[in-house]
């Protein structure tokens, strides 16, 4: 567990010195300052736990200092210290936000339980805040839509993987939900109240994606004007999602296996050891198995956020799940104009192979309500794409109809993957060449994101 941070302010050197080696002694980290512009500075860049700070200090006094610092961190406790003590000056101090008030002279014990009372209430504000954010955002199983077998199962064993702290590798298609699972596992794990930090590893550059990770020290890198924390710092007792880590690169990858071997971690130009207590939940659309074979991904780290892996089902694979989610779609974008579908619109629906999956009916279904001059879908608000898509899928028995894969006698996890392909490349070229080669229409009409898009076209070596 990361130890708490405590930023103590006096303009007299003494006072600061004195109080740090009382909070150090207690088992807390200290920053210290003796000018409140600096003390500012602190709490923007490094974000403390709370803040300590003489009420008369000259250029500005420590009134002015607890609003400027809540106004960069709302959730900071700050303790004001004076040698003016008076009943008006601690009843404005309060009325503006301070936690506690400690007339000077006061006794190591009188500080020790100010702070540690602070502190306490920093982490209820925290956990509430949490707890709002997940109200807010439905972030357990009610925003998991599903009746299918192959759901009914990954239902089960995310309720029993989030009782444990197990790290847990989400595999699946893109588009497929990985993220709302991750986030399930989270609000439904003893560590519901901390927060969920996600992190997508494919999509920043490598020095980039290790100081976002770890932190970096000021003047670590050209244009690192602040000492920063990182994202696993911010996760802390809580849960950290990597996105894609198959996309991490191997020397980041090397990184990582250490911080979760031991727990702790660096900053990036720092020689500091910080503790952390993270559960990692990683999701990916590769095999990672087969990339650590061919030294794409390191062993080791694999079966690290491999402990527990949740494989989530195509949509295609998901028997009677496509009318439920279009209809909850439909809910969200359609509110009370747009309240149905007409049977041609449904029959298309279903018709169609999904190669993106959930995200791609969602973005069809988005786009239908906007384009729907009733109050139901109908067929016409479909995109054309699709459509013809589906009376592919629907003539499956033709050969004429369907692109044509290798015929050897393969294992059907092979054939199945073959196929995919096959239909992957196909639906890719076909969307590009209508969009005339433009890669972020192409993506918007796959409900994919372009990064996603771009990462398949290259991966099938297809060109605009």
């Amino acid at each position: 567990m990361t130890t708490s941070r405590v930023l103590v302010l006096d303009d007299e050197p003494d006072m600061v010195e004195n109080c740090a080696r009382i909070l150090k002694r207690a088992g807390y980290q200290c920053l210290t300052a003796t000018d409140p512009h600096r003390a500012l500075a602190l709490v923007d860049a490094e974000r403390p736990d709370l803040l300590l700070t003489d009420l008369k200090m000259p250029g500005m006094d420590g009134m002015e200092v607890l609003r400027r610092a809540r106004q960069m961190d709302p959730a900071l406790p700050v303790i004001l210290i004076t040698a003016f003590a008076s009943i008006e000056s601690a009843v404005t101090a309060i009325k503006d936000g301070a936690f506690d008030y400690l007339p000077k002279n006061f006794s190591v014990d009188q500080l020790r339980v100010a702070v540690e009372r602070g502190l306490r209430q920093r982490e209820l504000q925290l956990e509430n805040r949490n707890l709002r954010e997940q109200l807010q955002g439905a972030l357990g199983f009610e925003n998991l839509i599903g009746r299918s077998p192959a759901m009914t199962k990954v239902f089960e064993l995310v309720r029993k993987a989030a009782r444990s702290d197990a790290n847990i590798l989400v595999l699946g298609e893109s588009g497929t939900g990985k993220e709302l699972i991750a986030r399930a596992i989270h609000a439904n794990s003893p560590r519901a109240t901390q927060a969920f930090v996600p992190v997508d590893c494919a999509s920043l550059p490598e020095q980039l994606l290790e100081s976002e990770l770890f932190g970096h020290e000021k003047g670590a890198f050209t244009g690192a004007v602040k000492t920063k924390r990182g994202l696993m710092e911010v996760a802390d007792r809580g849960t950290l999602f990597l996105d894609e880590i198959g996309e991490l690169p191997l020397p980041l990858q090397v990184k990582l296996l250490r911080v979760l071997q031991e727990r702790q971690l660096r900053h990036v130009g720092g020689t500091a050891q910080i503790d952390i207590d993270v559960r990692v939940v990683s999701a990916t659309n590769r095999d990672l198995r087969e990339a650590a074979a061919k030294g794409q991904f390191r062993e080791e780290l694999y079966y690290r956020v491999n402990v527990i892996a949740i494989a989530l089902p195509p949509l295609r694979e998901r028997s009677g799940d496509l009318k439920l989610l279009a209809h909850a779609f439909l809910k969200r974008y359609g509110g009370d104009r747009v309240t149905g579908l007409d049977e041609a619109a449904l029959q298309a629906l279903e018709a169609y192979a999904w190669p993106g999956n959930v995200r791609e009916l969602q973005n069809v279904i988005e786009r239908a309500c906007a384009l729907a001059d009733g109050d139901r879908v109908t067929r016409s608000d479909l995109p054309d794409y699709l459509i013809q898509g589906g009376v592919v899928r629907s003539q499956a028995t033709s050969t004429l109809s369907v692109p044509s894969v290798p015929s050897d006698d393969l294992p059907l996890k092979d054939a199945k993957e073959k196929w995919m392909q096959v239909l992957e490349t196909s639906y890719l070229r076909g969307l590009l060449e209508r969009h005339a080669g433009n890669v972020s229409a192409a993506a918007k009409a796959a409900g994919i994101d372009r990064k996603t898009f771009h990462r398949l076209i290259n991966k099938y070596q297809i060109r605009g």
